[in-house]
């Protein structure tokens, strides 16, 4: 795992947005952001330390690519739905707010994503997996 996939991973862990994650290492968000997506490192050591701090993450696992990322809380998986979700999120804001769709449209959208939200705590609640289509 690299560096910028760490502080993506540690930053969505912990709820953060990159804003968050800048305020409190004392960064800009366009740095946050360059590490994020592997276009930068940081040059000083006490940099890496900021950011170990914040993010939970041991200082020497940020460091070396080699080393596997552990976070409490969330598997690989729940972090990758937990980015897609978001990612998805992001999506549905730029469509709307592009006023690609109709209002029609729009409703309905909105429509399918509460129902899949209802399928899928409903599923929960009675101990399956909470997919749409899936063994609930």
């Amino acid at each position: 795992m690299t560096f910028g996939e760490k502080v993506r991973a540690g930053r969505l862990a912990l709820g953060y947005a990159q804003k968050d994650v800048a305020e409190k290492a004392g960064l800009s968000v366009r740095t946050v952001q360059h590490y994020e997506s592997g276009k930068m490192r940081p040059k000083q050591d006490n940099t890496y330390l900021l950011l170990a701090r914040v993010l939970d993450i041991p200082a020497d696992t940020l460091r070396d690519d080699g080393a596997d990322l552990e976070l409490a809380g969330k598997d690989k998986r729940g972090l990758e739905a937990s980015a897609e979700a978001r990612r998805l999120a992001e999506e549905v804001s730029v469509l709307y707010a592009g006023g690609q769709l109709c209002e029609e449209d729009m409703d309905a959208m909105m429509r399918a994503i509460q129902d899949a939200y209802r399928i899928a705590k409903e599923g929960r609640k009675r101990g399956g997996t909470g997919e749409a289509g899936g063994n609930a």
